[in-house]
């Protein structure tokens, strides 16, 4: 590796590699390109430290709603058992030393940039290799760039006029201050009921003075049984790590469990109620991602689970208001991200909780005092906290200018039309590999560690591929794009979720490409188109 001044501005260093992002796949990707093939690789991060999602969502109640055991690096059963979990789903603040401790099992610290921003990324066909510039100043060449910036995790933070002007604290969730917010007894209003909305409300409900929250859009809901494990705990699910290893990678949604519970057709009525309770009780996602399949195709079942759902939600709800507000009636469950949630409803019964719906009325603004609605009630905060989601899949990448072949911008591709090639790479684009991309599995359609390995080992053993072929370049064709689009695409279109608006759609964010961003045929199918091109030679990928 040569390299130039060796601090900041105007360092000049060349690599075979460059990986942005430090949380699950960036750890891991950077391993193996160093420690197994033995290239010269940085990781470059904006966050201070390692971590990815579960660095930035430092918010109150942040925990996974995966069970702790299996989101897991399942390459190293030393690793993996070097390791115990407090409950089955833990918070932030434990999922985060968890992946310092990867981090320094591996040794990958040494090797990682933190603080530091990828600016742009240009591909120089001359060369046949990558110009990445960071907001120090710093100009790296590499041969191979890796994305690793997350499906989640560019924040729509800026979307109401006025921001600026709050005189109180205004707060996105995935920007939550590293030393915490004092709450008690304050005036806080929470903007969004998604999946980290609910966390957020749970949680300081009964610590802040007031609470009021904005609703859009209801959501469906699943109780959240999260017991403490003891020694007897972990010794019982380590002892399972070879069990999934076999299986998880093969499943349809990465996580343990799978669609066992026979076709929805050949069961009685009694039948079927008996096993939605029974999978209701177990209080995880197992509901949703390993009921009935058919509740993603078909119209009747879908909304037979769906009153399932509402009916648990209005006997905790009681009030017929908030039963209005807050259950969805327009969509079918499962068709939007479905949380996990602890005594969450329960919180609007608490005398210092007021919930506001804005579907009808919506914010209008931010003003100094707090906020504003279209018809001109205003609300007075000392502190807003926006849990207004993000630029899924897309908004990582587009937020670095990324040029390709003839000087092409993948903003502005993506912009007309969102479009991978296995969420692994795009067609005008060389030596450009994605992980946590669209048109991949993801996002709770996939347990997010189980698909990222699969992604990283995936690409690893592409390059590796070159490098014993003593090839430099390679780059999907037009065709191979075409035909893996039309193929998602497909699959997408006979499901209801693409029936329905949500952020999985992109419907969140105002002109973007209508397109279901995670791939939605089984992770185990996935893997297997993945190995088959892969067993091929790669072809249909243009190689030089």
């Amino acid at each position: 590796m040569s390299e130039h001044k060796t601090n900041g501005a105007g360092r000049h260093e060349s690599l075979d590699a460059v990986v942005i992002g430090t949380g699950v796949a960036g750890l891991y990707q950077l391993y193996k390109l160093r420690d197994e093939l033995g290239l010269k690789v940085k990781a470059f991060d904006a966050a201070s430290g390692v971590g990815g999602t579960w660095y930035w969502n430092r918010y109150p109640g942040a925990r996974f709603d995966s069970e702790a055991y299996i989101y897991q690096y399942l390459f190293s059963e030393k690793l993996y058992k070097g390791w115990s979990w407090s409950e089955r789903f833990p918070g932030q603040p434990e999922i985060e030393r968890w992946l310092n401790y990867v981090a320094d099992e591996l040794g990958l610290r040494k090797d990682i940039r933190f603080s530091t921003t990828i600016t742009s990324a240009v591909y120089n066909e001359a060369t046949q290799r990558w110009t990445i510039t960071t907001d120090k100043g710093e100009v790296v060449d590499a041969q191979f760039l890796i994305t690793c910036c997350g499906m989640l995790s560019a924040p729509l933070s800026s979307i109401f006029p006025g921001q600026e002007s709050f005189k109180g604290t205004l707060v996105h969730t995935s920007r939550w201050p590293k030393g915490d917010l004092d709450l008690a007894g304050k005036r806080i209003g929470v903007v969004g009921n998604g999946a980290t909305g609910i966390q957020v409300i749970q949680t300081i409900a009964s610590e802040v003075g007031s609470l009021k929250v904005f609703v859009r859009t209801p959501q469906y809901i699943i109780p959240m049984k999260n017991p403490k494990y003891g020694p007897k705990e972990v010794e019982a699910y380590k002892a399972r790590f070879q069990e999934f290893q076999k299986t998880l990678p093969h499943s349809f949604t990465g996580f343990e469990y799978d669609f066992t519970n026979g076709n929805w057709k050949d069961l009685t009525a009694a039948e079927r109620h008996a096993v939605l309770e029974r999978i209701w009780d177990e209080g995880s996602l197992r509901l949703w991602l390993a009921s009935f399949v058919e509740m993603f195709f078909d119209q009747d079942v879908s909304e037979e689970i769906s009153e399932f759902v509402r009916k648990k939600m209005r006997a905790r709800l009681k009030d017929p208001k908030l039963c209005e507000t807050l259950i969805p009636t327009d969509y079918g469950f499962g068709t939007h991200r479905v949380p996990l949630e602890s005594n969450y409803l329960e919180a609007y019964h608490q005398p210092n909780v007021e919930l506001v719906s804005v579907k009808d009325n919506p914010i209008d603004r931010i003003t100094p005092d707090g906020l504003k609605l279209a018809n001109g009630t205003e609300y007075g905060f000392d502190v807003i906290i926006l849990a207004t989601g993000f630029d899924a899949g897309t908004g990582a990448l587009t937020r670095i200018d990324i040029r390709g072949r003839d000087g092409r911008s993948l903003k502005d591709d993506w912009s007309r039309d969102i479009r991978t090639t296995m969420g692994l790479q795009v067609h005008g684009y060389p030596n450009l590999f994605t992980t946590g991309a669209p048109l991949a599995p993801s996002t709770a359609l996939c347990n997010m560690t189980t698909c990222l390995q699969q992604q990283v080992e995936w690409i690893s053993d592409c390059i590796s591929y070159l490098r014993k072929n003593r090839l430099s370049v390679i780059e999907p064709t037009r065709e191979v794009e075409d035909a893996w689009v039309a193929h998602h695409d497909e699959v997408a279109n006979t499901t209801l979720v693409t029936k329905t608006h949500s952020w999985y759609m992109g419907s969140n964010v105002k002109g973007k490409p209508r397109r279901l961003l995670s791939y939605i045929g089984g992770v185990g199918t996935y893997r297997r188109k993945c190995d088959e091109v892969a067993a091929a030679g790669y072809q249909g990928f243009a190689k030089q």
